[in-house]
């Protein structure tokens, strides 16, 4: 893993642009070294796309993102967890000892560290149960476990918790306070703004691909500056 701090980011007027269509931008940003950042908006409003533009998985058509690192070791530091987990053909175990292994560590101490951070989520007793048997919540906290094993300086989470129930989305969100205070830098999007007022420290709010806002999370839900987050706060319908 990469020792040197990959952070902040800068986001200089990037625009993700596919069959000639915009789908985010032009959008510029920093990223700062630590913190818990929200990313908010109507469903369509480009929250992935932005989260994925910022872990690599999407090309910029134009404008930048300027890690403090060169770009491949910034991309070495960090992992991304979906909103649909990807499972593996293999046992909840390796399914989370995979990173390490393609990375060369070897099996037998890929394994170990494993079942340390199944048991770390919660999941001790489910590591030779194959991962498709797994529940809902398990699914994502094996994900979650998958995605931290390698010790990532920052991880993106694309609406982890939308198909949880209540009880399994507090585990989940417990384990992402954990993982915050232990010094992980997250960027997590929802469409829940109960989860957003629990987790955020600071939210970006998107709309129609574009950052309207970007503030603190108490400053951002007491008075939001735009008629749109208002509305999105207060639970209207923003088109």
């Amino acid at each position: 893993m990469v020792d040197l701090p990959i952070l902040p980011l800068t986001v200089t007027d990037a625009v993700v642009r596919r069959r000639g269509k915009v789908l985010v931008g032009p959008i510029s940003a920093e990223l700062e070294t630590d913190g818990l950042t929200i990313v908010m908006g109507p469903n369509g409003a480009g929250k992935t796309t932005l989260l994925r533009l910022l872990h690599g998985m999407e090309r910029v058509s134009k404008g930048q993102l300027t890690w403090r690192v060169p770009e491949p070791a910034a991309r070495a530091a960090q992992a991304f967890v979906f909103q649909t987990p990807i499972l593996m053909r293999r046992s909840a175990l390796d399914n989370v000892a995979y990173p390490l292994l393609v990375h060369g560590v070897a099996k037998t101490e890929a394994r170990a560290r494993a079942a340390g951070w199944l048991e770390k989520v919660g999941l001790a007793d489910s590591g030779s149960k194959p991962a498709h048997v797994l529940s809902g919540g398990e699914r994502q906290k094996m994900a979650l476990a998958r995605a931290l094993i390698r010790e990532p300086q920052i991880v993106f989470l694309d609406e982890p918790c939308a198909n949880l129930d209540g009880r399994a989305t507090r585990e989940f969100e417990d384990l992402l306070a954990e993982t915050r205070a232990e010094g992980t830098r997250i960027v997590m999007a929802t469409h829940d703004i109960g989860q957003a007022r629990r987790l955020a420290e600071d939210v970006w709010f998107i709309h129609h691909g574009r950052i309207h806002e970007a503030a603190p999370a108490e400053a951002f839900f007491a008075t939001p500056q735009t008629p749109e987050a208002r509305a999105f706060i207060q639970g209207d319908i923003v088109e």
